[in-house]
Formats: C-alpha cells, sequence, structure tokens
C-alpha cells in the first residue's frame, strides 16, 4: 500500500566536518546522506540518514606547492566543500604539506613485516569491500575456504580506508573471532590471517574498543602461550632424534628431514607470534589492558622468546619488554625470569635496530641494582665498554655503564677493560662550552677508585684536566679531580705542582660551588712536607678560611670543608701556630656549637683540636686560653663511634701534658666505667629471681666474668689505653684516603 502511494524520492546532502586522513596525503569531507520518500500529498512517508566520507587525495603536494591555490581548486572540485571553507582547506593541506608521520596512528619503534604467502593458499583476485558478504560466507565451510575468505578480508583491513566501513559490518567481525575462537588451533595460517585483520584494527586508538570487545587480546596471549608450548615439545622431539641418528643411512636421512620439516613449522609459527605479540603491543596502551597482561604472564612469555633467532620477531619483543619495564611490578618480573641473561647475546649484534632497542631496555633494568650486578655477573661490561666507539649507541651504553660506576663493588672491575682510556679520549674531545653530562658523571664515579685514577692519571692525564678544568672553570670537571686527589702516593703527589693554581682559587669572588670543588681537592693533599704556611700566606687564605667559619656565612658544604681544610694544614706545627694566633680556634668552639647536632661537623672541628694538640704553641692555646677540652669531655661519650674515637686519642695528649685537666679527664672516664658497672650489677640482681635458670652462685659469676682469677676495677685498669694516631676521619663525600672500603651485602 506505501509502495502504490508513494510517488517520489528525495535525496539531500548535507556537509559535515573536514579533516586530514591519518595515514596519507588526503582531505576526509565527512557528510551526511538523507533520503525520503514522499507520499502523493507531497507528505514524507519513509525516511533513512546515512554517514559516509569522500578522501580528496593530494598527492602532488609538496614542501614548494603554492598551498593557497591547491586549496582553491580542491573547492571548486568538490561540491561537498563550500567556498566559505576554503580557509580551513588551505589551513590543512598546511599541515599535510609539513606533517611528517601520521597523528593519528600509533607510533611504533617497529613495523610487522608483511605476511608472505602461505603453502597451497595463492589469491589471484582482488578483494572489494563491495563483496564482503561473500568472504563472511567462506567462513562458514572447510578450513581452505576459511583461509581464502579470511585472506580477501584481510586485503580490505590493510588499507585503512576500509577500516570504518568493516567496523560496521558486525557480520564479518563476528565470524572472524568466532573462526579464530573455534580453529585457531587447526591451522596456523589462518589464525595469523584473522589475528592480523584484527591487528589492522589494533594500529589505531579509536578502533581498540571493537578488538576489546571481541576478546581477541585474550586468545593472543593463548595462541602465544600455546604455540611456545609447541615449540618446546619440537625442540625435544628433534634432540631426541638428533641423539639417535648415525652419522650415515635412512635414519640419518629422517633426521635431516624432521629437521627440514621443523624449521618450516618453526617459520610458520613465528610468523604467527610476530602478529599475536604486535596486537598485544598496540593493546597495551591502555594500563589496565597492560595490567590484565601481566596477570597473565605476559614477561614470562616474552621473556621465553628471546631464545628465537628471528631478528624481527626479537626487534618486536625487546621493544613490548622495553615498554613494559617502566613499571616496577614488570621491572621485578623481568628480574625474576633471568631476563638480563637472555638479553646479554644480543649485544652486540648486527640488526642495528635490535642492538638500539636491547640496551635501551637495559638502561631501564639498571636502575636496579640486582639487575646492574647480574650484568656484570654475565659479561656485559666489556661489550658496553666496546660500544663506546659506536656513534649510534655510544650514549645508552655510556648511561648503563655510569648506572654501573655507582656501585663501589663494580667501579674497579670497569678500570679492567678499556673504558677509562675512552672516555678520556672523550673528555678531551668535547667542545670548551660544555661536556655531556653522562660522560662527565662517569669519570666523576669512576676516579673515587684509587686504581682507575692512577689509569687517569697516566701520561699526560691529570694535567690535561687540570689545565682544561682551570680554564673552563667546570665545577664537574673539578669535581672529578678532587676524586682522583683523595688516593694516597703516587696520584696525591702529582698534585704538587698544582697547589699555586688551586689556592688562587680561593677567593671570595669566585662562585661558591667552584671554590668548594677546589678548596675540597687543597684539603685531601695530606702530602708530608709541603710547606702549607708558604701556601697560606701567598695567597692569603687565613683571612678567608676564619670568614667562612661563620655560621651561615656560607653553604654548609663549603664550610665543612673549610674546617677540613684548616685540619688539614694544620700538621705543620708554624702553620698550626699561624692559625692559633689569627683566634681560628674560637671560631672552631662557635662553629662547634652552633653545628653541635651535625655529626660531620663535630667530628671534622674535633680533628682540628687533635692536630693541633700536637704542636706546643697550639697546645698551650688550646689547653690554657680556649674551653676545648671541656667540649672534648662532653664528646667523650658520643653515640657516633668516630667522634669517640677521635676525642679519646686528642684527651690522651691533653691529659699526657696537663695534670690538672688529666685529673678532670680521668675522672670523668671513671665515672662512666663505674655507671657502666653499676648498671651491670642492677642487671644482675634483677635477674636472680629467676634461680631456675642457673645450678648454683657460681654460674652465675661466670656470665660477667672470664673464667679464672676475677679482678676488680681501678682507676689504672681503666685508663691505661694505649691510643694510636687516626687518620682523617671520615666525611660525607667519602672515604678516608688511607681506608680501605668495607662493605656487607646480603
Amino acid at each position: 500500500k506505501m509502495q502504490d502511494d508513494a510517488r517520489y524520492l528525495k535525496r539531500k546532502v548535507t556537509a559535515g566536518s573536514l579533516d586530514v586522513h591519518p595515514t596519507e596525503k588526503a582531505l576526509v569531507v565527512h557528510y551526511e546522506v538523507e533520503a525520503s520518500i514522499l507520499g502523493e500529498g507531497g507528505g514524507h512517508m519513509l525516511g533513512e540518514r546515512k554517514e559516509g566520507q569522500k578522501i580528496i587525495r593530494v598527492k602532488s603536494l609538496s614542501p614548494s606547492t603554492d598551498v593557497g591555490a591547491l586549496a582553491q581548486k580542491v573547492v571548486e572540485e568538490c561540491k561537498l566543500i563550500p567556498p566559505s571553507r576554503l580557509p580551513q582547506v588551505e589551513q590543512l593541506l598546511y599541515y599535510l604539506q609539513n606533517r611528517k608521520s601520521s597523528p593519528k596512528k600509533e607510533r611504533r619503534t617497529v613495523k610487522p613485516r608483511e605476511l608472505t604467502p602461505f603453502e597451497g593458499m595463492e589469491l589471484n583476485e582482488e578483494a572489494s569491500i563491495t563483496r564482503v558478504d561473500e568472504y563472511v560466507e567462506l567462513l562458514y565451510e572447510g578450513i581452505p575456504e576459511k583461509i581464502r575468505g579470511s585472506s580477501l578480508i584481510l586485503q580490505l583491513a590493510r588499507n585503512p580506508d576500509n577500516l570504518e566501513e568493516l567496523l560496521h559490518n558486525e557480520a564479518a567481525l563476528g565470524a572472524l573471532a568466532r573462526v579464530l575462537r573455534e580453529d585457531w588451533k587447526q591451522s596456523v595460517e589462518l589464525a595469523t590471517i584473522i589475528i592480523y585483520i584484527f591487528f589492522c584494527f589494533s594500529s589505531f586508538s579509536q578502533f581498540h574498543g571493537v578488538v576489546s570487545h571481541y576478546k581477541i587480546g585474550a586468545l593472543c596471549m593463548s595462541v602465544v602461550e600455546h604455540e611456545l608450548k609447541r615449540h618446546d615439545v619440537w625442540c625435544e622431539e628433534l634432540r631426541k632424534k638428533n641423539k639417535s641418528a648415525p652419522e650415515s643411512g635412512s635414519l640419518r636421512r629422517d633426521q635431516d628431514k624432521a629437521l627440514r620439516k621443523y624449521q618450516g613449522l618453526r617459520a610458520k609459527q613465528e610468523q604467527l607470534l610476530r602478529v599475536s605479540l604486535y596486537l598485544l603491543l598496540n593493546l597495551a596502551e591502555d594500563t589496565r589492558t597492560e595490567l590484565k597482561m601481566r596477570n597473565k604472564n605476559i614477561v614470562g612469555l616474552l621473556v621465553k622468546v628471546l631464545d628465537r633467532d628471528d631478528e624481527e620477531l626479537l626487534v618486536l619483543v625487546v621493544s613490548f619488554l622495553k615498554k613494559l619495564s617502566i613499571f616496577l611490578e614488570n621491572k621485578n618480573d623481568m628480574a625474576e625470569v633471568d631476563t638480563v641473561e637472555r638479553l646479554a647475546h644480543l649485544v652486540p649484534c648486527e640488526h642495528e635496530d635490535l642492538l638500539n632497542l636491547t640496551l635501551r631496555l637495559l638502561l631501564n633494568l639498571s636502575f636496579d641494582s640486582g639487575l646492574r650486578a647480574k650484568m656484570v655477573e654475565v659479561g656485559l661490561l666489556p661489550k658496553l665498554t666496546a660500544l663506546l666507539g659506536d656513534e649510534n649507541n655510544r650514549q645508552v651504553a655510556m648511561r648503563i655503564l655510569y648506572h654501573i660506576s655507582i656501585d663501589d663493588r663494580f667501579k674497579g672491575m670497569i678500570g679492567y677493560t678499556d673504558c677509562i682510556p675512552q672516555l678520556m679520549q672523550m673528555l678531551f674531545e668535547c667542545s670548551e662550552e660544555e661536556i655531556e653530562a653522562e660522560l662527565i658523571s662517569i669519570c666523576i664515579n669512576l676516579a673515587a677508585n684509587k686504581r682507575n685514577a692512577q689509569l687517569t692519571c697516566e701520561g699526560k692525564g691529570l694535567k690535561m684536566l687540570m689545565k682544561r678544568a682551570l680554564k673552563t672553570k667546570d665545577c664537574l670537571l673539578m669535581k672529578m679531580i678532587r676524586n682522583i686527589s683523595q688516593h694516597d702516593a703516587p696520584t696525591k703527589a702529582l698534585f704538587i705542582d698544582y697547589v699555586g693554581d688551586l689556592a688562587a682559587e680561593i677567593r671570595a669572588d669566585e662562585e661558591e660551588e667552584w671554590v668548594l670543588e677546589c678548596l675540597g681537592t687543597l684539603a685531601n693533599l695530606t702530602i708530608p712536607d709541603l710547606d702549607w704556611e708558604l701556601v697560606l700566606k701567598e695567597y692569603n687564605l687565613v683571612p678567608y678560611l676564619k670568614d667562612r667559619l661563620k655560621p651561615g656565612s656560607a653553604e654548609d658544604d663549603l664550610i665543612l670543608e673549610v674546617v677540613i681544610m684548616i685540619g688539614t694544614v694544620s700538621m705543620d706545627d708554624a702553620c698550626a701556630a699561624m692559625l692559633a694566633k689569627s683566634g681560628i680556634i674560637p671560631a672552631l668552639i662557635e662553629l662547634l656549637n652552633a653545628q653541635q647536632e651535625d655529626d660531620e661537623f663535630v667530628c671534622q672541628i674535633v680533628y682540628v683540636f687533635y692536630q693541633m694538640v700536637f704542636h706546643q704553641a697550639t697546645r698551650d692555646v688550646i689547653i690554657k686560653d680556649t674551653q676545648a677540652p671541656a667540649y672534648l669531655i662532653d664528646l667523650m661519650h658520643d653515640k657516633n663511634a668516630e667522634i669517640r674515637k677521635v676525642c679519646d686519642n686528642t684527651l690522651d695528649i691533653i691529659a699526657e701534658y696537663d695534670e690538672e685537666w688529666g685529673r678532670k679527664i680521668q675522672s670523668e672516664k671513671f665515672r662512666f666505667h663505674n655507671n657502666q658497672w653499676l648498671e651491670m650489677v642492677e642487671s644482675r640482681q634483677a635477674d636472680e629471681s629467676e634461680t631456675y635458670l642457673y645450678d648454683n652462685d657460681n654460674d652465675r659469676t661466670d656470665l660477667f666474668y672470664s673464667a679464672g682469677t676475677h679482678e676488680t676495677l681501678d682507676d689504672k685498669d681503666v685508663f691505661d689505653q694505649t691510643s694510636s694516631s687516626p687518620g682523617r676521619p671520615a666525611t660525607a663525600y667519602g672515604f678516608r684516603p688511607d681506608e680501605q672500603p668495607f662493605y656487607q651485602y646480603s
């Protein structure tokens, strides 16, 4: 009846938004078609709206193209674009002219290799988007027909222009997902083709929803896990045949045939793994999806694939692991499955992209101290050192080496490679304006090791470093020199020629950071027979040192270095006397009051007192004119062992030369030990109630006294102690030059 009443069809086209194509040099014009069936009286009977798009390719667009003229031509030839949109067209063309990569397509570090024709499958026809329903019908037949139908749909899906149309064909996508779910174990070819179709959708963020809707990601995880298990079975069967096959004969021919079959199966399997993992990598853009993958052991599966030889597959796997490694949980998973060991055999390799990706993954993992240790254990140090000469990978290799050099356990091991000569060469080849941060950082770390410092100074190494540092006033370069200066002979003796140059930099008008490094280097030079008095006088350093002792006069680091410098020069008796006359000792006591909560300040100031009580002139000033001994007595029982050690040695010297202070010191030591004795006795009395723990009283006595005669404590026993002269106390900057570092690792 409606058809009888219908008279004519009304069609209306409305222009919509205008945009650029995501991958090609083309404009995309969106439009809407409204079709209406009108009745005899002109009334509306039936209507339908449909959205569409027209692609206007501008392949001739180049950097030299006149964008304005091209925009005018596009508007004239395309009736869907009204003249009022000419400025917008011009703007979009200008964008296309300067675009370097597709803005909507996901940026990937790797590209999937094109699918090769499978054995027994040759397609001579070209797929058409209008015949999709015919291809879908093939998916309901046998495996060969399913392969043919899915291959034709894949032809269409590989063209981004067709994805929107395929997206709206729910019957096609549903059928593909069903076939994959039911038949992926029966045919590797079929599974590869269908996953490739969904991979085409996964390459665009806006299509991730449809991939997730059909649970293709979960299917891919199952496919990867199953294929890896199959590969293990193949390898085991091949191993058994190799073991049983003789050198010649029919069994040997069977073994060769089995090997060829295995190689063919592995090639197809790796193609399936590649497209499956690439799809998962695209979906892992969403961290929630990535977490689901992690819960299904994606890290373990990827690491297992690292044993393969296919470089394209390895590039993909390493890229995926690198993306995952930025999260702590994934990094911990990688540590548990020996990832570093498997990556080690990829360094070096001839595939440039694979090598660079592997190094970047190792860089991410090197933030973990345990994984750094594993890198050293598997022999990566010499390999990374060799890459310093590779321009493309030098910076990444240097960053990994920097992380390794942070750990004192491995500083010395780096010295047994040719790393240091290469670093020194790069250092001297750098422009004077600025040294690469990675380069100078690793040099600073390595210089903290004695043997590395000696290697650095070989030839004219130290001379070149000093010359460059003093010329450019580079604080980081001087920090490296400062690290070198902390080591004993023969390295320290090389600095005698530069004492004057360093002292000349200690001025109030210089930058504090620069002065700090120069002063720290000088303070490390505990060289016998160095005339510090002459140095202080010639460069007028005493007023500077005294002014910087005032609390708040500078940053704490600089003030502390001034104290250490005073301790170094006080080893010279004439220099110590000159400092005492200048009034530095009261300034030190004032600083001690201000910084009494800072153990490092306290320890270094007490060490200055220790140095000064060695000399007659300064000893009398400290004992008779200051309250330093009283402060030292208060610090005798400090909780810091280093402070107690320096205090005891200083007070022993004072007690030897001054009877009055000697009695006070002896009395305080006796009082302290007596208190300890009383606390011990009280503790013993508290335990006497637990008589069931002992057989008799003698057993209780043995808890506090060794077997044999028991001696009582008296003053002589408590204070008859010999003390050796301590070296300079350790600072937060590093260990004393004369102290071997002690490490305790679980």
